[in-house]
């Protein structure tokens, strides 16, 4: 039976000003990677936290082939640590072809947009309605020692989904750990939609899926900042909120978030809204 070897290929061009640029395909081998003991994928490179299953950690013994495939893979290391987020975050991300898929390898968050990889994670529209029915929504300003995006406004709590986590685990934790959510109310928030989106910067590519919660939250509770990746909370009136949609004081995929909320709770109206076909199409892409 034919095996499925995860193979890394390195380019270099004198246009890219990365030293090395890796890129990564599935492909069938007849027989076992040499490297390998009784045609078992293996793993390679601790530090990164990727996996390599087409050959072991190299020894002085080891084919040249895998010597220069470690060399390189060293290079990438250092680009990543130049490249990386906020400073000891060492978080691992699974990469497979569908959510539902098992993962094929993990990798660092912070090397994931140089290959590309599927980036999934939550989003949290935490509101709260009147005696009178007027809605309000929590919006969050981060801090402004953010390296990505900083002093923006944000959903009250959301955070990427790391390997060996579920979304629902990933949500309460972010609601505690960002605005001091009890695990008792953040549990009650219901899962309601997807946001994906792609995007390129000078890092790499980024394809992202959001799985959006809405929560209603008590009159009387107030989120308190809780690892200072937050400056601030607002309780914000819907009017006030599509306000600030239509200005760049939100982090882009946060917007999208909420501009989905107010499509779903219909705070936003097709007779209304010229675009509203194309927002709604915009917001719920399938990422390849």
């Amino acid at each position: 039976m034919a095996q499925c070897h995860f193979v890394t290929v390195w380019t270099h061009t004198r246009r890219d000003p990365r030293p090395w640029t890796p890129s990564y395909r599935l492909c069938d081998k007849r027989a076992p990677c040499p490297a390998s003991k009784d045609g078992e994928m293996r793993k390679c490179d601790a530090t990164l936290q990727i996996a390599y299953p087409y050959f072991e950690k190299p020894t002085p013994e080891s084919p040249p082939a895998c010597l220069a495939a470690a060399r390189k893979t060293k290079r990438v290391e250092t680009t990543v640590r130049r490249g990386g987020r906020e400073k000891g975050e060492r978080k691992k991300y699974s990469v497979m072809p569908k959510f539902s898929d098992p993962p094929l390898m993990w990798i660092e968050r912070a090397a994931t947009c140089l290959f590309g990889v599927k980036q999934y994670g939550v989003h949290l529209n935490g509101y709260t309605v009147s005696s009178s029915g007027e809605v309000s929504m929590w919006l969050a300003r981060r801090s402004p020692t953010k390296q990505t995006y900083p002093g923006l406004l944000d959903n009250v709590a959301a955070g990427g989904l790391s390997a060996g986590f579920s979304i629902k685990q990933t949500l309460v934790k972010e609601c505690q750990e960002e605005a001091c959510i009890p695990a008792a109310i953040a549990e009650k928030a219901c899962p309601v939609t997807t946001v994906s989106y792609t995007y390129e910067d000078e890092e790499g590519v980024y394809a992202e899926t959001q799985f959006v919660f809405d929560l209603e939250l008590p009159l009387d509770f107030k989120p308190i900042i809780g690892d200072k990746e937050v400056q601030e909370f607002y309780l914000l009136s819907m009017d006030k909120v599509k306000d600030l949609l239509a200005t760049e004081d939100f982090k882009p995929n946060c917007a999208m978030v909420v501009l989905d909320f107010l499509i779903r709770h219909s705070f936003i109206e097709p007779d209304t809204v010229p675009c509203y076909q194309e927002f709604v199409a915009g917001l719920h892409q399938t990422l390849e």
